[in-house]
């Protein structure tokens, strides 16, 4: 089988190829392509990428492409993770809406919405060029943000064979196991909800409900990345939010700290990919790898314990950055595929939480919503489990944000101006007409490079 990449040329390259590789026997994966349109970071983080794989893995079949059609053709997967604009487009997404006094995350906020005008259309045209070449009964995993609003247009374009796929809440299971000193495998949670915007109403060891142990538990506002909330909102909620409704209960915090901070995101992802990026481009990466890894560490570990700080105020405690590309796989966006590859291949049944149509499986909003849920992988795709009852707070944050989706998903299949700014003006951090129509109109000068036949 083969597998294959779109963005292959990403800061995270070399974690997919450990994933992909380590597991590629064992589920008849014999060819991966790592595919980009950017040629200088493919030589880059591609080329440590595919070094990565013939250290775990010299038997497998790693190339690395510019064209998308040699990348696509006869592939029965594909994962897509790309960043259209680059890094500096994030920086000016943020920055527009933080001159509006809202909130400029990327993936919750209303910089999603800019960052969706410009991914959607190529993914579009990556999705045209699958259904085209790929193999029959290809399945496609969008890891691209925003991963919610993606989703919901590539599904209600009919692309059925895409699934939006995160690895914040397996992340958030995984740490929870770290807690219990148990396999991860073993804890299991029913989680609800839209991208970035899901809750746990149910967390298992082993079958044993830990819900309430967990809420009770300091450690985890502290070693988690439920650190971001206040005990007592979670103990209220009686449910564990995903680390990004942290902008929902304090929106007004997270714009005050990222003003004060005087930086977004945005920037510093920038900064540190251009000093990684600068100081890698003059190694022989498969001649000296080793030391080409150490730089990679070095800054990446940057990156890592800056992750949510200017928003939060709150720095995680994360030790150094170490990649060894003989432990056990961590899991990430790449084994979040790979689970369901694995069910998939094996007839054996696996849970995971995966974004799909909800068909009922979350009560109060439409079928052809797609949602964040816990599914039931097998052999016929994946079976989203029932939440009949979901919790009020929760839903009513679910309800806002997905009306935000579709309206979102319509306007940028039809380039209706009218109801983008509807679709802005629904979502709760901006939650006003007056806003809505000045970021349509600036998000459209910033984009226009990138879209058209917006009226």
């Amino acid at each position: 089988m083969k597998l294959s990449v779109i963005g292959g040329g990403g800061i995270r390259s070399m974690f997919l190829a450990k994933s992909l590789t380590q597991r590629a026997s064992e589920l008849n994966i014999d060819q991966i392509v790592f595919m980009d349109n950017d040629t200088r970071k493919l030589n880059i983080y591609g080329e440590m990428a595919k070094q990565v794989a013939c250290r775990i893995d010299p038997g497998t079949r790693f190339s690395l492409t510019a064209d998308p059609v040699e990348a696509v053709e006869g592939a029965d997967y594909v994962i897509t993770t790309i960043r259209v604009g680059g890094d500096q487009k994030r920086i000016d997404d943020e920055t527009i809406a933080l001159d509006l006094g809202i909130l400029g995350q990327e993936t919750t906020g209303a910089a999603g919405f800019s960052f969706a005008m410009r991914s959607i259309p190529a993914l579009v045209e990556y999705c045209e060029l699958i259904r085209k070449y790929a193999n029959p009964g290809v399945k496609v995993f969008n890891f691209t943000n925003p991963a919610g609003l993606v989703s919901q247009v590539l599904r209600d374009m009919d692309y059925d064979f895409t699934f939006g796929i995160c690895d914040g809440p397996s992340g958030l299971l995984r740490s929870f196991a770290g807690l219990y000193g148990v396999d991860p495998d073993i804890i299991t949670g029913e989680c609800y909800g839209i991208n970035h915007l899901s809750f746990f109403e149910k967390i298992s060891i082993n079958g044993k409900d830990i819900l309430t142990d967990l809420i009770n538990d300091d450690r985890i506002y502290r070693d988690t990345d439920v650190c971001f909330f206040e005990p007592e909102l979670i103990r209220h909620l009686g449910q564990i939010p995903i680390e990004y409704l942290y902008y929902y209960f304090y929106r007004e915090e997270a714009v005050d700290n990222i003003k004060r901070s005087k930086t977004t995101r945005g920037t510093v992802i920038r900064d540190i990919n251009l000093e990684m990026s600068k100081e890698l481009s003059t190694m022989n990466i498969a001649g000296d790898f080793d030391n080409c890894l150490a730089v990679f560490e070095k800054w990446y570990t940057r990156r890592e314990s800056s992750y949510m700080s200017n928003e939060t105020g709150v720095s995680p405690h994360k030790p150094p950055f170490r990649l060894n590309i003989n432990d056990k796989d961590a899991g990430g966006y790449a084994g979040v595929a790979l689970r369901y590859i694995e069910a998939e291949q094996t007839g054996k049944p696996v849970d995971m939480v995966l974004c799909v149509p909800n068909n009922g499986a979350v009560a109060g909003i439409a079928d052809t919503d797609v949602v964040e849920v816990t599914c039931t992988i097998t052999q016929n795709g994946p079976a989203p489990h029932g939440f009949p009852k979901p919790a009020r707070v929760p839903m009513e944050w679910i309800r806002r944000v997905k009306a935000y989706e579709r309206w979102g998903s319509e306007a940028i299949r039809t380039g209706n101006i009218s109801l983008a700014v509807d679709s802005l003006m629904a979502h709760p951090l901006v939650n006003s007409y007056s806003l809505a129509k000045k970021l349509v109109d600036r998000y459209l000068v910033s984009n226009k490079e990138y879209i058209k036949g917006w009226k």
